[in-house]
């Protein structure tokens, strides 16, 4: 049961509970080919200018990055195949100082589709409104908390039958109560991208009453 209780925390903490959308374990996008970093990337080379892609470094990494795009440049200048190596050269670095600065390992740029939820929330800032997307997530998390509510209630009327219908009703508790701390722990917490942050899962263990470990 513990680690069915870590699971669905790690769920909540990290996408609220969003299963409808299939997240995958991590929601970050910023190494994919379709999401923000790469495009404009790509675009900056061509145009020669590194400034707009230096937003997404830390300060500390800015001339190491202003370093790796000249280098590119120069390279990409003496054919197509030292561009198509300049170019890797250049988005793999620019990449891997953009995970570093958020704490995340660097595991290679992948060619895969965004993922849904992530979708939705660049098309919301695209868009300039996030009602569509805080309607939908909100209508999922009310219907997940509604979905463990009602097991357990249901699990609750046969606790005191036998033992091994009480030890229903306290899985079902658990996973009830836990998932709707996890929701107000992500929401209370400030969130790393993609990821849950030290303090978020500092949170997350504090939060955890000792009467609801099992």
């Amino acid at each position: 049961m513990k680690r069915e209780i870590k699971m669905t925390l790690a769920v909540v903490g990290v996408s609220a509970g969003l299963a409808v959308f299939a997240p995958s374990p991590a929601l970050a996008h910023c190494d994919t080919m379709n999401g923000p970093v790469i495009p404009e990337a790509k675009a900056a080379l061509e145009k020669g200018d590194v400034t707009p892609v230096l937003k997404w470094v830390k300060e500390d990494k800015e001339e190491e990055i202003k370093a790796a795009f000249a280098q590119a440049v120069a390279v990409r200048a003496k054919g197509p195949e030292a561009k198509e190596l300049a170019d890797k050269y250049f988005l793999e670095t620019l990449v891997r100082l953009h995970r570093a600065g958020e704490g995340a390992p660097y595991t290679g740029i992948k060619d895969e589709p965004v993922e849904p939820i992530v979708a939705m929330a660049d098309k919301a800032l695209a868009d300039g409104s996030a009602d569509e997307m805080v309607k939908k997530i909100s209508a999922h998390v009310a219907n997940a908390i509604q979905e463990k509510f009602k097991k357990a209630m249901e699990a609750k009327k046969n606790k005191d039958k036998s033992v091994e219908a009480g030890r229903e009703f306290v899985e079902a508790y658990v996973i009830y109560v836990h998932y709707v701390e996890g929701i107000h722990i992500a929401i209370m917490s400030a969130g790393g991208h993609g990821h849950a942050d030290a303090s978020t899962a500092g949170h997350a263990e504090k939060a955890e009453p000792k009467e609801h470990a099992h």
